[in-house]
């Protein structure tokens, strides 16, 4: 799969298709057309630099913070391994990736509701070792939900003092530093999930203010502009803690909380608006909530959760552009709830 950078040329005379290829002779690169702009295109894939999708997941609670970081192949089946550990223990935080870097994003720091840290932190996708520190979030609230094209991550909503927020921060992954604001979620919520192609960045789910409500709501952003959501259409069920994935073409929903855990996976067309619809279900004899997904172009991994009131280790997977239940997949190092996953192989990237 390609990835694309976006470039800042003058499109060509005329209204190219999208889809469109071009060599541009100033940065003697190939480029393509989505549409609204072109973008590069990079020749790097995760075949090239990891064999395949590397899939990572970090933090959670087992049942203590931890700063773990795992990893596998979503290509393959079989238990995560040691990638190395966070710079602090993390729980209630979010996660972002391109091709290169994953980024873990606040987390927190005791058992008060306003004690949240606003730290981001980096790994290499590609090798094994320790993250570290990248920069700031503009707020400093927890259980927020992020996702990312190949250059800018964003990162919004969450909860701060049990009270639900609507910023949007956003942050250039290649660089390190603070991230800048974005704009609004249209309402209030925490507990929501994210997914993106390399355009649009699509927000489900979650608990409301004022409402005070778990939530079907879907809103989505253009991820290289800034300002507020635009409504996209609603989930099958209001829920919140669902583990999403996305490929380029498709965005799913797995589990979550409604506000008792459910098995039900919810699929979208991410290109156009309008409802999910049934995937299919989580195949464990115990319904998950709070689990991460991670995603390659034709698979999604889910890890991880809440099974019962007791924390699980098992992971399964499902094959993106079909529909049906999960599979066994494998397990992680240790029975963890509110992980977060990432990887170098997911919608946003191409």
């Amino acid at each position: 799969m390609s990835e694309y950078t976006n470039t800042s040329e003058y499109q060509s005379i005329g209204n190219p298709p999208a889809g469109s290829i071009r060599f541009n002779s100033d940065s003697s690169k190939m480029e393509i057309y989505n549409g609204e702009q072109w973008w590069d295109i990079d020749s790097t894939s995760p075949d090239q630099q990891t064999g395949g999708t590397r899939g990572v997941w970090g933090g959670g609670e087992q049942p203590t913070r931890v700063n773990v970081i795992q990893f596998v192949s979503v290509d393959t089946t079989g238990n995560t391994s040691d990638f190395g550990d966070a710079t602090q223990t993390l729980s209630e935080h979010t996660a972002l990736s391109n091709r290169t870097r994953g980024l873990l994003c606040g987390t927190i720091a005791g058992d008060q509701p306003t004690d949240y840290v606003n730290t981001i932190q980096f790994i290499t996708i590609s090798s094994t070792g320790n993250a570290s520190d990248f920069g700031d979030m503009v707020h400093t609230v927890g259980q927020r939900s992020a996702c990312a094209n190949s250059t800018r991550g964003l990162i919004g909503g969450g909860v701060y003092g049990s009270q639900q927020q609507n910023h949007v921060d956003y942050i250039t992954i290649a660089t390190t530093g603070n991230a800048v604001d974005f704009g609004d979620t249209a309402s209030r919520v925490n507990g929501h999930t994210s997914i993106a192609n390399s355009t649009r960045a699509i927000l489900g789910g979650g608990y409301e203010f004022p409402a005070s409500a778990f939530t079907d709501r879907i809103q989505y952003y253009t991820i290289s502009t800034l300002g507020d959501s635009t409504d996209f259409g609603n989930l099958t069920a209001a829920k919140r803690y669902a583990a999403p994935i996305a490929n380029a073409v498709r965005g799913v929903y797995a589990g979550g909380q409604t506000p008792s855990n459910l098995q039900t996976i919810d699929f979208i067309t991410i290109s156009t608006t309008g409802d999910a619809a049934d995937f299919g279900d989580l195949t464990n004899a115990t319904n998950f909530g709070n689990q991460a997904g991670v995603a390659s172009p034709v698979r999604g991994v889910f890890a991880g959760g809440i099974v019962g009131p007791a924390r699980t280790n098992a992971m399964t997977f499902i094959q993106t552009m079909t529909t049906g239940n999960s599979i066994d997949f494998g397990d992680l190092l240790a029975a963890n709830g509110n992980v977060a996953g990432m990887s170098n192989g997911h919608g946003g990237l191409g």
